[in-house]
C-alpha cells in the first residue's frame, strides 16, 4: 500500500470509528480494579489518569506506568495484558493514563506530535504529573519507576524515556517506535509502515537532545511480532540501536537464547547487568503477546491486539524490571501470628567434641594399665567417660 493511500486511510478512520476493540468496552471498564484519579496536577495533554494500588506492598515501593494502544482504554488494556493481576500478586502500584477522543479520534497517544513529545509539554507533561502524584501519595521509591506501552503507547513510552530519562529505571516497548523519528503525520506513517534505517548515532542523538540529562540511561526491553503489518518489525531494531548507542554498547548481541520458543537477544554492562534486551515473537501479528508465565500463572485475556503466543510479555517485562523476586503470600499475611518463641542459642553438634573425648579415653587406658590402675581395655567405660567429658552424660 502506498504512503498516499495510507494517509487517506488514516484520514477516513475517524468516520469508520477508528480501531475500537470488539468485546472490550464497558464490561472491561466495569470490572476493572483501576480507579480514576482527578486533580493530579497540570494536565496540558488532557489525559485521564487511572491507578491501582495493592493492599500489600513489596519494599521498597515500585510504580509501573502502562500505556494502552490505539482503540483501547486503560481498563481494556489492563484486562487484556493482566497488569493489575501482576501488581496485586507482586505488590507494586500502577498508573495507567488514558487517551481521550477529543485528542485523537482513535484514542492513540500522539507519540509524533511535537506539542506532546517534548519535555514539560502536552501529553508527556500530563503523564509526568501523574507519576509525581503517585510518588508523593504512595511513597514510591524514585529509583523504582518503570514504563511500558503497546503500539502508539509504545511510541509514547519512547517519548517518556527520552524526555524524562531521570524518572525511569527501565522501560519496555511492545510493537512501538523509536523516539524522534517523526514530527508530523506523514513521517509517522513512514515510520510505521516502512521503518527506514538510520545510523545508531543519529537515533541516540534524538534522545540526547530531548533533555539535559547525561545518564546513566534507563534499561530497555523491546518486543515485536515478526508478522506485524501495522507497525513494521524493523522498528524494534531501530529502538534497540537507539538505546545501544546511549549505553555505548556494540550492535552485535552479547547473548542469543530462546525463551518459551522465541529468540531473545541481550546486551549487558561490565557488571553483568542486562541493559538492553529484544524479543522477536516469530509469526505474531500486531499486539501484546500473552501466555503462561514461568510461575505457571496466566496474566491477561485474549482480545484485539492481545494475542496468545505462548509467552507472557507482561510477566517477563515485570521480571526485567526486577519486580518478580518478591512474592506476596496472602495466606501467610492473613494467618494468625504465631506465639512468640524464646530465643535459644543454637545447639552445636557434639560430634567433634565426642570424637576427641573417645580418642583421649582410648589413649588413657594403656597408661592406666602400666600404673596398675586399670584392668584392661573396657569399651563401655571408655564410652561412658567420653560421653561425660562431652557433656552428654552426668
Amino acid at each position: 500500500m502506498s504512503l498516499a493511500r495510507n494517509v487517506d486511510l488514516l484520514r477516513r478512520l475517524p468516520r469508520m470509528d477508528g480501531l475500537r476493540l470488539p468485546g472490550f468496552g464497558a464490561s472491561a471498564d466495569t470490572s476493572s480494579p483501576l480507579t480514576e484519579v482527578t486533580g493530579f496536577g497540570d494536565n496540558p495533554g488532557a489525559l485521564r489518569m487511572f491507578a491501582f494500588v495493592p493492599a500489600q506492598w513489596q519494599q521498597p515501593r515500585a510504580l509501573v506506568v502502562v500505556l494502552h494502544g490505539c482503540g483501547q482504554t486503560a481498563a481494556a488494556y489492563d484486562l487484556g495484558a493482566g497488569w493489575s493481576t501482576l501488581a496485586r500478586h507482586y505488590g507494586f502500584a500502577l498508573v495507567m493514563p488514558e487517551q481521550q477522543r477529543i485528542n485523537n479520534a482513535n484514542t492513540c497517544f500522539n507519540w509524533f506530535n511535537p506539542e506532546d513529545t517534548v519535555r514539560d509539554s502536552g501529553e508527556a507533561r500530563s503523564i509526568r504529573e501523574m507519576i509525581a502524584h503517585m510518588a508523593e501519595a504512595h511513597r514510591i521509591d524514585p529509583k523504582r519507576v518503570f514504563i511500558t506501552g503497546l503500539s502508539a503507547g509504545g511510541g509514547m513510552a519512547s517519548v517518556m524515556l527520552a524526555t524524562y530519562p531521570e524518572v525511569f529505571a527501565a522501560g519496555a516497548i511492545i510493537a512501538g517506535l523509536p523516539y524522534g523519528i517523526a514530527s508530523n503525520l506523514r513521517e509517522a506513517l513512514d515510520g510505521m509502515f516502512n521503518s527506514p534505517a538510520r545510523p545508531e548515532r543519529e537515533l541516540g542523538d534524538f534522545v540526547r537532545r530531548a533533555s539535559s540529562y547525561q545518564g546513566p540511561w534507563p534499561k530497555i526491553s523491546v518486543w515485536h511480532g515478526s508478522a506485524d503489518r501495522t507497525v513494521n518489525p524493523g522498528n524494534a531494531n531501530e529502538i534497540v540501536k537507539q538505546w545501544l548507542d546511549l549505553h555505548d554498547l556494540p550492535l552485535t548481541p552479547m547473548a542469543e537464547i530462546n525463551v518459551d520458543g522465541y529468540p531473545r537477544q541481550s546486551w549487558w554492562n561490565k557488571d553483568g547487568e542486562t541493559l538492553v534486551e529484544s524479543y522477536a515473537i516469530t509469526g505474531m501479528a500486531h499486539g501484546t503477546p500473552l501466555g503462561l508465565a514461568d510461575n505457571d500463572q496466566r496474566y491477561g485475556v485474549e482480545g484485539a491486539f492481545l494475542i496468545e503466543a505462548g509467552i507472557s510479555s507482561s510477566y517477563h517485562i515485570a521480571k526485567f524490571f526486577g519486580l518478580t523476586g518478591w512474592i506476596q503470600d496472602a495466606k501467610k499475611a492473613e494467618a494468625k501470628p504465631a506465639a512468640p518463641v524464646k530465643a535459644v542459642a543454637p545447639a552445636r553438634s557434639p560430634a567433634p567434641h565426642l570424637a576427641r573425648s573417645i580418642r583421649a579415653a582410648v589413649a588413657e587406658e594403656p597408661a592406666k594399665s602400666k600404673r596398675g590402675q586399670g584392668k584392661g581395655f573396657d569399651l563401655g567405660q571408655i564410652i561412658t567417660r567420653a560421653l561425660t567429658a562431652a557433656g552428654l552424660m552426668k
